[in-house]
C-alpha cells in the first residue's frame, strides 16, 4: 500500500476522527502545538533515528506518551516477510486473474514459467477432482454391489427353501410322483380275483345215475383133494335142495 492508501485505510476506521498527512518521524513540541496534540500513542519499544536512541523519550518524559500493547504474530515486518516468501504464489495468483507481467513487474521468462505451472496446477486440480469423482464412484458401486449381494443371498435361501420343499425327501413333487405312479400302476395292472370264491349248487339231474354193483374179487382157492372135492358137492347139491325148497 502506497501512503494515500494507508491515509484512506485509517479514514475508514471508526475510531479515526482526522488524519494528518506528511507527519514527520521525529514529533517536535512546536508540531504537536501547532496540531494540538495532548497524547501519542505508541508501543512501548524505543526506536532509534539519528543522534537519539528513543525518539518518543522526550515525551515519555514530558508524561504525554500512551504506551500501546503489541499483538503477537501481527506486525508489518511478519507481513512483508510472507509477501516476499510467497511472492511467487501471488504473482502466479495475478496473471491467473488477468493482470500484465508488466503490471506485475514480472520478467517474460517468469511470467511463461508462472503461466506454466498454473497449468500444471489446474492438471492436478482436475486429476484430484477426478480422484474423488472416483473414488465416490467406487463407494457407491461398493454399496450397490453389497445390496446386490445381500438381495442375492436371501433370493438364493429363498430358492433353496422352495426348491427342497418341492423336491426334497419329504417333498411335494415325491408325493406327488408317488400318488401318479400308484395311480399308473393300478391302471395297468387288473384286479385279482379272490382266492376262495363262492361255488355254486349243482341243480339235480332229472335222470339219476344206475346204481354200480361193487365187483367181488374172491382169492383162488386151493385145489381140493378127491375126499374134498365129494364134499365140496354134497355141499353144493344140498343147497341147491334148500334153494329149490
Amino acid at each position: 500500500m502506497n501512503e494515500n492508501e494507508r491515509y484512506e485505510a485509517l479514514r475508514h476506521c471508526r475510531y479515526v476522527d482526522e488524519v494528518i498527512t506528511d507527519a514527520p518521524w521525529t514529533l517536535t513540541p512546536e508540531f504537536l502545538e501547532k496540531h494540538k496534540i495532548d497524547f501519542v500513542a505508541h508501543d512501548d519499544i524505543p526506536y532509534s533515528s539519528a543522534g537519539s536512541d528513543d525518539v518518543y523519550k522526550h515525551i515519555k518524559e514530558a508524561g504525554m506518551f500512551v504506551p500501546t500493547q503489541r499483538t503477537e504474530g501481527i506486525s508489518t515486518s511478519d507481513i512483508i516477510t510472507r509477501i516476499v516468501r510467497d511472492y511467487d504464489v501471488y504473482a502466479r495468483r495475478n496473471l491467473q486473474r488477468g493482470y500484465t507481467a508488466k503490471e506485475l513487474n514480472v520478467s517474460f521468462i517468469n511470467e511463461k514459467k508462472y503461466r506454466f505451472q498454473n497449468q500444471v496446477d489446474k492438471m492436478k486440480e482436475k486429476v484430484k477432482n477426478v480422484e474423488e469423482k472416483s473414488k465416490e464412484f467406487v463407494y457407491k458401486v461398493e454399496e450397490k454391489s453389497h445390496d446386490l449381494i445381500q438381495k442375492w443371498e436371501e433370493k438364493s435361501r429363498e430358492f433353496i427353501g422352495n426348491f427342497l420343499e418341492l423336491f426334497g425327501p419329504d417333498g411335494a413333487w415325491k408325493q406327488m410322483f408317488q400318488e401318479r405312479s400308484g395311480r399308473m400302476l393300478q391302471a395297468l395292472s387288473p384286479r385279482q380275483s379272490p382266492t376262495s370264491s363262492p361255488t355254486r349248487e349243482r341243480s339235480p339231474s332229472p335222470r339219476s345215475p344206475s346204481p354200480t354193483l361193487p365187483w367181488v374179487l374172491n382169492k383162488p382157492s386151493p385145489p381140493l383133494s378127491p375126499k374134498g372135492a365129494a364134499s365140496a358137492s354134497i355141499s353144493s347139491m344140498s343147497e341147491g335142495d334148500e334153494d329149490e325148497k
